[in-house]
């Protein structure tokens, strides 16, 4: 490859001056100098070593997203419309502010602070921490973290993180059901922390609100662990007793619709099914499902924007709850 060193011998001139050209540090250049350097850079195809730059400015311009999920919980994480949307949303953000985007999946927090401090990143934006997760990564990790869709104690005060009204949109979505006639409800989920708990306590909310007990009977939880199949089966011995489900995300209401049609269970004259996110994928079912809407545009635009902001040594809001709306599909059945 082409160095600094060559083209400054070419050109007779200091390495200096070419570097001071190649960065953009021209206020003490000649014009017909930059003119020279930037033809010979053209004419040698030049590329810039940006990481040996970057280290010799003391910063990486690399912004790391990470997920703390386990592959036993995601196998392939991009294949979850939503995260494959804000990932998108983060990635145009990121690069619009100058900086680079690296990705990381991990359920390791040793691995993931080995991973950041290899590569110098100058801020991290995490999903789906757990309160634990994140006052570990924080002792240890000195430099702007923003936190997406995090639920952190009461008591704790230094953390950034952009969310959801989980639960006002859970509320919601559990009332349209019960408008709609709707009683005896299954909640489908794979764990009650974090998001999902929130979710679930919306919906557990509702129900009480209108006089509906025994609400843990109305919970499933459906196990990453285990075969598909199986588990499953295990829904199909359950749903006789309800005439709706609500899935807290579009992923699993997918999955669940895909799974009742296979069984000719029909979708909404035998069951409703509702699901939460509103993503890409949900909009191309049929029937088309009934959902609770987030602004995932703004979300990542959010996180992206704050994170630079701390890194610039501005302040920022702690906490900060995106609002959430219903989307009314044809997967929910009316009763008179």
């Amino acid at each position: 490859m082409v160095t600094i060193k060559e083209i400054a011998k070419q050109l007779n001139l200091s390495t200096a001056t070419v570097s001071n050209v190649i960065r953009g540090k021209t206020g003490e250049v000649s014009e017909k100098t930059i003119e020279r350097v930037e033809q010979k850079i053209k004419e040698l195809n030049y590329i810039p070593n940006i990481n040996a730059r970057n280290l010799a400015q003391k910063h990486s311009k690399i912004i790391a997203v990470t997920v703390l999920l386990s592959e036993i919980k995601y196998k392939n994480i991009f294949t979850d419309p939503f995260f494959g949307e804000i990932l998108g949303v983060l990635e145009k953000n990121i690069r619009k502010k100058g900086y680079f985007m690296m990705v990381y999946v991990t359920g390791s927090i040793n691995e993931l602070l080995s991973y950041v401090s290899s590569w110098n990143v100058d801020g991290i934006i995490i999903f789906c921490a757990k309160a634990d997760d994140y006052i570990q990564i924080s002792h240890k990790y000195k430099k702007p973290i923003v936190l997406i869709d995090t639920y952190m104690p009461k008591q704790m005060n230094k953390y950034v993180n952009i969310g959801l009204d989980d639960s006002k949109g859970a509320y919601d979505m559990t009332n349209y059901l019960l408008d709609c006639g709707h009683r005896d409800i299954l909640f489908f989920c794979d764990n009650l922390y974090n998001v999902d708990y929130q979710r679930f306590k919306g919906f557990e909310l509702a129900l009480k609100n209108r006089g509906i007990s025994d609400v843990e009977d109305k919970l499933f939880i459906i196990s990453t662990e285990g075969d598909t199949e199986y588990e499953y089966s295990k829904l199909l011995k359950r749903i006789n007793k309800f005439t709706a489900i609500f899935c807290v995300s579009d992923i699993y209401a997918i999955e669940v619709m895909n799974f009742l049609k296979t069984q000719g269970i029909r979708i909404p004259e035998d069951i409703s099914v509702v699901g939460f996110d509103h993503s890409t994928v949900s909009k191309m079912l049929c029937p088309s499902l009934t959902t609770v809407s987030q602004d995932i545009e703004a979300k990542g635009k959010l996180a992206v924007q704050y994170l630079v902001d701390l890194i610039d040594g501005k302040k920022v809001p702690k906490e900060t709850k995106l609002g959430t709306k219903l989307i009314f599909g044809e997967s929910v059945r009316k009763y008179e």
